[in-house]
């Protein structure tokens, strides 16, 4: 069984986004719907409607950026509750059995994890994104939000902020230590204020990656550059 819910949907790859519907699954057992109350525009939603990395099926919705309120949940989830604020980033599946995953790294799942939209779900359908009225998600892949937080402020921490956030952790840059960003599009700018919550502001943004690297006596070997 399946329930249509509204959303925004591309139909085409060189088509605008519209008004649409999509098909959610019923709730299972360890599924949790959410309400989608916010989700946050990604530069890989233009990506992957416009088809860059691979033929997409349409209609679809993407967004991978999801602030919202659990709906309802399925009989055996466990630590969330209908009415609680939650999110859902770029993961909503993985086989959960692989060496990565048993570790908590689901984002290297040896089968591939699962998109939030566009990719094959478990069932065999197609994952559809936030960009609708609400979302089906294993409970696994569901995050609680502190209730301090606003949903237009933390949706674009589930994609841009991690992504930055991650690799400042991973490497201990704590106070101290100084860090170069490359650029100041969405996820430059989370990874400065990252950097600022890490207790220093010695950083550095290069905005002009090709000058950059001409002045460090670098060069670009693409046709596409100037010599």
């Amino acid at each position: 069984m399946t329930r249509t819910v509204a959303a925004i949907v591309a139909r085409t790859p060189d088509g605008p986004l519209e008004p649409g519907v999509v098909e959610r699954r019923e709730v299972g057992p360890r599924d949790v719907r959410i309400d989608v109350v916010w989700a946050g525009i990604c530069h890989s939603d233009i990506h992957t409607v416009r088809g860059d990395w691979g033929a997409q099926t349409y209609p679809l919705a993407v967004g991978h950026e999801i602030a919202g309120v659990v709906a309802e949940v399925g009989a055996q989830v466990e630590g969330l509750a209908v009415g609680q604020r939650v999110g859902v980033g770029c993961m909503v599946g993985s086989c959960r059995d692989c060496a990565n995953c048993r570790a908590g790294r689901e984002q290297y799942c040896e089968r591939g994890f699962t998109d939030t939209y566009g990719a094959r779900d478990a069932d065999g359908t197609i994952t559809q994104g936030g960009y609708t009225a609400s979302i089906v998600v294993d409970e696994h892949f569901v995050l609680s939000l502190p209730d301090v937080l606003p949903f237009e402020k933390v949706a674009p921490l589930l994609c841009a902020g991690i992504t930055t956030y991650s690799p400042l952790r991973r490497w201990g840059a704590g106070p101290g230590v100084r860090v170069a960003v490359v650029g100041m599009g969405g996820l430059g700018h989370m990874a400065v204020k990252a950097r600022g919550r890490h207790g220093s502001r010695r950083h550095r943004a290069v905005t002009d990656v090709l000058e950059a690297g001409r002045r460090a006596g670098l060069w670009c070997r693409r046709p596409s550059c100037d010599e």
